[in-house]
């Protein structure tokens, strides 16, 4: 890692503890600490970033309260190896498909619901008129109890009423869309980015302050090329990745 890497803002918004923590985590992901299989001493750590001790020690603890490194008396922090949950992308993205069976459980639960009227972005991306009724859906998935993403879902209200009722009896978007009489739906663009886990990925998605989340945007149609959903999932980036599959 060069200086320039190193260097942190200490008038940028940002907690310094905060940044520091997203360095290293970038580290282990590089893999810049296989040999050791444990990050640098604190003492190492403050002198790389140029702060004291205790910021360090701060960023370590939310490294650790997110499972990814652990603490042990007399050998230092070592690294917590975890396979992430491999997610694929497709026409037919599916969520219990794509974990398949690197989970034996999965689950689906209904956080939150509500009718509301279209934003005009919203009404542009399922093609309805802007105010025009949607449900929206807010839903928590698990993979052997651990909760894996948080998805906000929007349907037309005039297709899809009773979505609500058919999610919670199923925990699945596909059964729910199979109940109302819709057998197939596409995937026709996905957007990934990432950014910093709020308040609501902390509680929801168990996550430490400073967690890194990927946001999938994604827009599903029926076959005939017709809107059906509009979703933004929210997924620990220590604990998932994306295939892109044609």
């Amino acid at each position: 890692m060069d200086a320039g890497q190193t260097n942190v803002q200490r008038q940028n918004g940002v907690a310094l503890w905060r940044q520091i923590a997203d360095r290293i985590r970038t580290s282990i992901s590089d893999g810049e600490y296989d040999a050791t299989g444990k990050v640098p001493p604190e003492f190492a750590l403050a002198a790389q970033f140029g702060v004291n001790r205790h910021t360090v020690r701060s960023a370590l603890a939310a490294l650790a309260q997110e499972g990814i490194v652990r603490p042990v008396q007399g050998r230092g922090t070592l690294i917590v190896r975890k396979e992430r949950l491999n997610f694929p992308i497709s026409r037919r993205t599916r969520f219990n498909q794509g974990i398949g069976d690197q989970a034996r459980e999965k689950e689906g639960l209904l956080l939150r619901s509500a009718e509301e009227p279209a934003s005009a972005e919203l009404a542009a991306r399922l093609k309805i008129a802007e105010g025009a009724a949607v449900i929206r859906l807010e839903a928590l998935r698990k993979a052997d109890r651990r909760p894996v993403s948080r998805s906000t879902n929007w349907f037309p209200a005039e297709r899809f009423a009773g979505i609500k009722e058919a999610y919670q009896a199923s925990g699945s978007i596909t059964v729910a869309f199979r109940t109302l009489g819709l057998s197939d739906y596409l995937r026709v663009s996905t957007e990934i980015t990432a950014t910093h886990a709020d308040g609501a990925d902390i509680a929801d998605l168990q996550l430490s302050p400073g967690a890194i989340i990927l946001v999938a945007r994604a827009l599903n149609t029926d076959p005939d090329g017709v809107p059906v959903q509009y979703a933004v999932s929210r997924f620990p980036a220590d604990m998932v990745q994306f295939t892109i599959e044609n």
